[in-house]
């Protein structure tokens, strides 16, 4: 079960979010959207530096344009690009000349059914999708505390056959739960794991990552005491 962490705004978070068990943290830099979690790419560079050892830093952004990403990617030295965008096929495949060994994960809202014939020409290009929620009230897609039917990314883990990560309005409280119903690759939370000062709170992650990991192993029939 691999876990990310998205939404992280100052080093210390970063650092808190590795040493409570996260395998990734999430930038989010190229803003299109409203959200209270975009950070400007100086800021990303300086957390990516700080960032300790085994953790993956991923550049989540929305823009859609080959170069534009590129740059950023240069310039924060993330491993991953997340694309919460309406990035074609061609512009990844583009950023897969550019950058051969990062990895690629391509967002999709989960808004019904046919979203499984949206994904399949994407599925030869990305190494893995994400599965998030749409608030188009807020003009938010990504980071919105908003849970989405759940029936749904389950038919989605069974019929693509890229790793899938769930993501949308995950807490400590449901994760173990999405974890069960849904059985994806990874699990990804931002706004359920704030304090109230809109940074991080450890007690937070740390209970997400024990859960989400307990789970899994539930899941999977292990044990963790092996």
């Amino acid at each position: 079960m691999r876990i990310k962490v998205c939404g992280i705004k100052r080093v210390e978070d970063a650092i808190m979010a590795a040493y409570c068990g996260a395998d990734a943290i999430g930038l989010v830099v190229g803003q299109k959207h409203n959200s209270d979690d975009f950070i400007d790419k100086h800021l990303a560079q300086k957390i990516v530096k700080e960032c300790p050892p085994y953790i993956s830093p991923v550049l989540v952004t929305e823009l859609d344009n080959a170069k534009e990403i590129s740059n950023l990617v240069h310039k924060i030295g993330a491993t991953s690009i997340q694309l919460h965008s309406d990035c074609t096929v061609d512009c990844i495949i583009l950023l897969r000349k550019i950058f051969p060994h990062i990895k690629i994960i391509k967002n999709f809202h989960v808004t019904g059914l046919g979203i499984i014939h949206a994904m399949k020409p994407f599925e030869s290009v990305v190494d893995a999708f994400i599965l998030d929620t749409l608030d188009l009230a807020n003009g938010k897609v990504g980071s919105t505390g908003l849970v989405h039917d759940w029936n749904i990314s389950r038919n989605i883990v069974k019929e693509i056959s890229r790793p899938v990560i769930l993501a949308g309005g995950l807490t400590p409280e449901n994760v173990g739960e999405a974890i069960r119903f849904v059985k994806p690759y990874g699990v990804d939370a931002s706004s359920g794991l704030k304090g109230s000062n809109g940074f991080k709170d450890e007690t937070k992650v740390t209970n997400f990552v024990y859960r989400a990991k307990h789970e899994f192993f539930k899941v999977r029939n292990l044990s963790l005491e092996n």
